[in-house]
């Protein structure tokens, strides 16, 4: 009988995971393999390109980038924000009785125990627990960059000068931003684990058309003529 409460849970919840699973394992592969297909490779050659510009003309630029920094270090910051916010509001939910969800919990589909309910919630606050930290990591490596990227480029013979160079700040950049990355889609799959309250049902069709929003907005589909073959490690 408990089986039959909560199949639909056990299984449209974990293919609605699998989903988004499947979808950025193959764009990882797309980006890695044909990164100009993509808007992740194409946004990483131009930071790339940024920088170095940045860098060979620093008296010139130096404002501009600590501005552009700077805003990309409060979009992290206002979204790790968001997410410590709403890990509060969750663990304010789990710490109170469960009897305001039982009207709900009735006239929706799947198991709604108290079991459930719990793991529900505790599911969406881990998940937007490690959104934060990726946040959190994002912020830091855009912090060095910014004190970085206004540096001269040196080069010297004496091994004890540390010396910073385009490529060494545009992988501490890259990084920032590969972090944000991953606590945006982190952030996608809560939002759609948090339909979990009213039915699986809800975040199995919640996943499908982010999924497809995601592939509309990742692929780019007008580039000709590039042929996709560089290697990822020259944007990545």
């Amino acid at each position: 009988m408990e089986w039959r409460k909560s199949y639909m849970d056990l299984v449209l919840v974990p293919l609605s995971l699998l989903l988004f699973i499947v979808y950025h394992g193959w764009l990882w592969h797309k980006v890695r393999t044909q990164p100009r297909r993509t808007i992740i490779g194409m946004n990483s050659a131009g930071r790339r390109l940024w920088v170095r510009s940045v860098m060979k003309d620093s008296d010139k630029k130096n404002v501009l980038a600590v501005q552009t920094l700077r805003n990309a270090i409060m979009s992290s910051t206002l979204m790790a924000t968001t997410c410590i916010l709403l890990c509060s509001a969750l663990a304010a939910v789990l710490s109170s009785t469960y009897s305001v969800k039982k009207p709900i919990s009735d006239s929706i589909y799947g198991a709604h125990g108290e079991l459930m309910v719990a793991l529900k919630y505790i599911s969406l606050l881990l998940i937007f627990l490690f959104a934060f930290i990726c946040y959190s990591l994002s912020v830091r490596f855009m912090c060095q960059v910014s004190f970085l990227i206004n540096t001269t480029p040196v080069s010297s013979e004496n091994l004890t000068l540390v010396i910073i160079t385009p490529e060494y700040v545009c992988e501490l950049l890259e990084k920032g931003f590969l972090l944000n990355t991953f606590g945006n889609r982190l952030f996608y799959t809560a939002l759609s684990l948090l339909l979990w309250v009213f039915g699986p049902v809800l975040v199995f069709v919640c996943s499908a058309v982010m999924v497809s929003v995601l592939y509309c907005l990742d692929v780019v589909c007008d580039v000709k003529g590039n042929g996709g073959g560089e290697k990822g490690e020259e944007y990545l």
